[in-house]
Parts: C-alpha cells; structure tokens; sequence
C-alpha cells in the first residue's frame, strides 16, 4: 500500500556534526543552541526559542529571501493554506509537503530538491479525516542510524533513511506500520475516522503517536473510535504501549462515565503536537474532547481523559499525573497545542497548557500540582434535553485569561452610539454567554432565542499555534483571536446522536463590524514567574474591511488587529510574528521585552506555516510556509544580505 519514489541518489551528511544524543540535546543529538530546529517546536520542550542573535534590531529589517519553493509541483492538486513547519539538521531541511503528505529533504542553504518519498494510498487516503501536507515530520538518531519519522493521511507511521528517503527495512514491515491495527473501534459504524495531521514525538528512543479524526460538530453517531495514544521502539518500531484516554472497566477515571458510555464513546485523541521531559521520562499529553463537541447527554459524567493534561512514563505508558481541564466539555474547547516546558528563573520546573478558553493551565511537571491555585468553581447548568451539565469547572487563579472570557454587553463593539445601538439589536435573538462556561442552547428555543452567544469560541483564545517561551526570562508570549460564536444545537435527523451544532444559525454583526470589541487578534505576553500580564497588543493593523467600513467614517479607532492566530518564534533578542490564516503578508519583529515594532518586512503570502530559524556556515536563516490567496503556498526563507 506503500511504495517509495525515488527521485535523486542519495546524498552525504557529514557525520562528524552528529552525535549520540543525550537527555540535554534532542532525539537528533543537536539542539537550538547548535544552531539547527531539530524539533516541530524548536525542542522537545516546545518552547519556539532559538538562542540566535546574528539576525537582531539593527539590522532585521534588511532581510532578504534566500530561497523559495513553490509546493505546487507536489501533490495531485495544489495547496492553497499549507501549515507545516520542516526541522533544519546539519544544513538539511525535512518537511512534509503536497495534498498527499509527500516527505522532501532540501539543501538549507539553497533550497535544492535532495529526496523525495510519498506514500501510494489508494482508498486508504480517500478515507482519510485528515488529508493535506499536514504541520511536519520528526526526527530521530542513535548516533548510527538518522531516521525521518511521519504519519501518512492513511494512518501510516513511516521510518525513512534520512540520507536517503528509502524505508529503514528495520522498522517495523519494511519501514512501515499500520496505526489501523489494534484500534478500538466503534461499535455499529461501518468508517475508521482517524488518522492524524501532526508530526510523531520522539524522545529517549520511543516514538509517540496521537491520533485525530473529523471535526465532531455534527457526528454521525455518538460512537465512535478511540483515541488511544500509543508508542513505539524506535529503532524496530516494537509496540511499545498504549495509553487509554477513555479507560476501559477497571481502570482509573472509568467511573467518570457514567452508564457505561466509555464503552462506545469515542475521540479524546491527542491530535495536537506533545512535549516531554527526557530526565524525569515524562511525555505531555495534551488530550481532546470526547465525541461529540456540542452535546454529551449519552457521555454523562466529568469523563476523563477529555479535555486533560496527562503525564505517561515514555517507557511504560503509565500514567504519572493528569489534570483536567474541562469536565465533561461540551464546548469543544479542547486541548489544541503542545504543553510548554521551561525551567524558570525562580528554580521552579513547570509545564504551561494554553488553552482555547484563553488560559494557561501552570504545573510542576514532576508531580501535576498547580504551581497557583486552581479554583473548582460553580458554573449555570442548561436546559437542553438530556443532556449531563458538570456543576464546576476548574479556574486558574493565575495568570489571568489571555483573550475575553464570556460575554456581555460591555464587550459589544462601540466604536459610534450607532454602532453599540445596532450590537445590542443583534444580540437579541440569542442568550448572552456572561460566564466563560455558559453552556450551548437549543435552536428555536421556547424562550425564543436561537443558541448561546459565547466568547471564545471553538477556535480559540488560543489553538495549535501553541505559544512562545523564553528560557532566559521565564516570559510566555501567546497568540489569540477574540472572536464569538453561536453555541446552538438541534436535532441531526442523519445521527443517533440526540443534539448537535444546529445549521443555518450565524454569529450577528453590527452594521457589517465583528460583534465584540477588539482587538479582534493579540498577542500577549506573561510574566511566568510571578504570573502576571507584561504587555499586550493586536497582532496586526486595522484591516481594509473594518477602516473602509462606512460606518467608521471620521471615526477614530484602534489598531484593530485580524481576526487570527499569529505565529511566533522567538529569538536572543526579537519575537517575530507573522499573522496567520486570513491575515496579511507581513512577518513583524518585535522588541520582546515591550513588543515595540522594530521591523515590518512584506512577504509574498501570509504566514500560515510556523516561522523557524537556523544557522548554517556562519549564517543565520529565518523561514515560513506563506499563503496567499488563490496561489499555492509556497515555502519562503529568509537572510541577510
């Protein structure tokens, strides 16, 4: 089901420049401080830091593109919002790239082609829930062996020869191993919705893969595969083990569901990238919702693992501390980025959850204690029938929320009298989500309204963006949007689910401008230390739509920002955000220490994939997947003349 195309011979990386990894370095026995991005995130610690400074304030508005690949000569179809990110090792780029998950090595310095692999899935990617170039690979070495490491639209997990792109014949069947075998799937459901669009997590020789499946706003049953977590020798590609994220009957958190609906409900996958800890042994799960997003009346119960942060031993599977952070989510606010590990200034060992409900979930990362307390809180119960409403959820008490939490009409855009007049009018046919966890409504309700308005919504406050982390100063810098959504539910005459997200109901505007107040994207930037915001902006400046809106006419407004999710990569000296899907093509740098502007560099698409940065024969490089409308994306890097 699998063959591999080989395009050109093979080529040399001089092995002198790696060696055995250690717990210090990464599973590719280099590091940021080398100068190379071994790991989708910078690190396994997913921090996006790079300690580089060639490129700084003097002299980062001199920028110029070194290279470019346009991605649409891979593929059977050209893609217009590519969002992956390559790993730069030893002066080798390695991505997925194209519709059917094609895996390239480029030359770093000049982007030339040196191996290419794709996969021949036939009916086995048609299926798939998750097709395209996906977010990237990872990378893994002995010290002998150098393996490029991917999950295929098909559900594949492949081990390539990094100097090649050939199979490693070692791993598992000829290089490969079906992530269909030993599922637990659903019962009375004739599809396998699962696959995954992110990068395996490798750290002391074990691979670790997630799985995701289809959005779950309209689910076709309240059934439906589960989404264990399993891992994997990586050097033969041995099962390893597997970690239940919907514990079977004797298991710990099965008691959480109640009437037996672990049995056959499904997702809680962990299709965001992870993080882990080599010297205590710990990788991060950062595990989704259960099936479906908006309703939950046949899952009753707080249902662990949904909606929580999991420590598993990266040896064994097991568990060594987990927190939720959502009971029984009928938001679809789960977990979307990687958990971010930092040891800060003040000696404390941490790892940072952001979250779509805009807060960052803080622990030790050795026991699962909140570093600041987390409050159980009472939240309002609905009255949608059947369904089971958790009486708590659990609120950070530090930092404060990163993005607008809940609703209300001090949050309605009032830019003119005319302008709030026209927000409260819009708002009318819907219930006012006042409290973060204000629960979704029926459509066509007795009361007359047509669902919740809620604040984020299910995109975000934060999503798979993740954040930025400064080892050296211990300061969070976090990407999100402000923007509201209808949380409405009605019946699916085609599911034997009771409710899901109802059609045909739209998020009000006024007078044509984004019902809440803006900044409609930020970035904001935590003190991690003591817990305290330091600074925040909009991610962007105000958008032809909004200034050239005649209702604005005279009016003088704000830096509105877009409605999106920067990406962000840190530097020695800079923070560089572009302003992701939907956004314009401009990647910024910023003074980190007060996000002051320093440069604005124009590029020839919108950022979509994550920057990154490198150093290669005494220069450094700075790269991005860029989107612009209408054209393919294309892979852009940067340097100085």
């Amino acid at each position: 089901m699998i063959k591999t195309r080989r395009l050109i011979s093979a080529f040399i990386v001089s092995a002198g420049a790696i060696t055995c990894a250690s717990p210090a370095l990464s599973q590719s026995g280099t590091d940021v401080y080398a100068g190379d991005w071994p790991d989708y995130n910078g690190n396994m610690a997913a921090q996006r830091y790079s300690p580089l400074d060639q490129i700084n304030a003097d002299n980062v508005g001199s920028l110029e593109i070194a290279w470019r690949l346009p991605t649409a000569m891979f593929g059977s179809q050209p893609e217009f919002n590519a969002t992956f990110t390559p790993l730069e090792i030893d002066g080798v780029l390695y991505t997925t790239i194209g519709a059917q998950r094609d895996i390239v090595a480029l030359d770093a310095v000049t982007g030339q082609l040196l191996w290419q692999w794709r996969a021949q899935e036939g009916e086995r990617f048609d299926a798939a829930p998750r097709k395209g170039s996906g977010r990237g690979v990872a990378f893994w070495s002995d010290g002998d062996k150098r393996r490029i490491l991917t999950i295929t639209p098909g559900f594949f997990l492949v081990s390539l020869d990094a100097d090649t792109g050939l199979p490693d014949p070692e791993f598992g069947n000829n290089g490969v191993i079906d992530m269909q075998e030993g599922l637990r799937v659903a019962p009375n459901r004739d599809d396998l919705d699962i696959g995954s669009s992110m990068p395996p997590f490798v750290m002391n020789d074990v691979i670790v893969v997630g799985p995701a499946m289809a959005v779950s706003m309209r689910p076709p049953s309240m059934a439906n595969v589960k989404g264990d977590v399993r891992a994997y020798d990586a050097s033969t590609g041995e099962h390893l083990w597997t970690f239940h994220t919907i514990p079977r009957p004797g298991e710990f958190g099965y008691d959480t569901w109640l009437n037996n609906s672990a049995d056959y409900t499904g997702n809680t996958g962990v299709w965001a990238p992870m993080s882990g800890d080599p010297e205590l042994g710990h990788v991060y799960l950062p595990v989704e919702a259960a099936t479906g997003d908006r309703y939950g009346g046949d899952r009753p119960g707080d249902n662990l693992f949904s909606s929580s942060l999991v420590a598993v031993d990266i040896k064994t599977g097991e568990r060594q501390w987990h927190q939720q952070m959502i009971h029984h989510d009928i938001w679809d606010w789960d977990n979307p980025a990687a958990p971010i590990l930092a040891d800060l200034p003040n000696g404390r060992e941490i790892v940072m959850q952001v979250t779509k409900q805009s807060f960052v979930y803080t622990y030790d990362r050795a026991t699962g204690e909140p570093v600041w307390p987390i409050e159980e809180l009472p939240v309002p119960a609905g009255d949608v029938p059947g369904e089971w409403y958790a009486p708590t959820q659990p609120f950070p008490t530090k930092p404060a929320g990163f993005d607008r939490q809940g609703i209300t009409e001090d949050d309605l855009v009032d830019f003119t009298p005319e302008i709030y007049a026209a927000a409260l009018e819009a708002i009318k046919p819907f219930r006012l989500g006042t409290n973060l966890y204000s629960p979704p409504s029926v459509k066509d309700a007795p009361d007359g309204t047509q669902g919740t308005l809620s604040l984020p919504s299910a995109t975000g406050g934060a999503n798979w963006e993740g954040a930025a982390m400064d080892p050296e100063t211990g300061m969070l810098y976090v990407p999100s949007r402000t923007v509201a959504t209808v949380l409405s539910v009605d019946k699916d005459q085609n599911s034997d689910i009771d409710f899901s997200m109802a059609l045909g109901v739209r998020v009000p505007r006024a007078m044509g401008l984004p019902i809440a107040k803006p900044p409609y994207g930020r970035i904001t930037a935590i003190d991690m230390v003591e817990g305290e915001h330091e600074w925040m902006m909009a991610n962007a400046d105000t958008p032809p739509a909004i200034a050239n809106n005649p209702a604005l006419e005279g009016v003088d407004i704000p830096r509105t920002g877009v409605e999106t999710r920067s990406g962000l990569l840190l530097t020695k000296t800079l923070l560089f955000s572009g302003e992701g899907t939907g956004g314009g093509p401009t990647l910024r740098a910023h003074d980190k220490q007060t996000g002051e502007i320093v440069a604005e560099i124009e590029m020839p698409g919108t950022q979509t994939g994550q920057p990154f940065t490198y150093e290669h024969d005494g220069k450094q490089y700075i790269g991005m997947v860029v989107s612009e409308r209408g054209n393919p994306s294309e892979l852009v890097i940067y340097t100085l003349p």
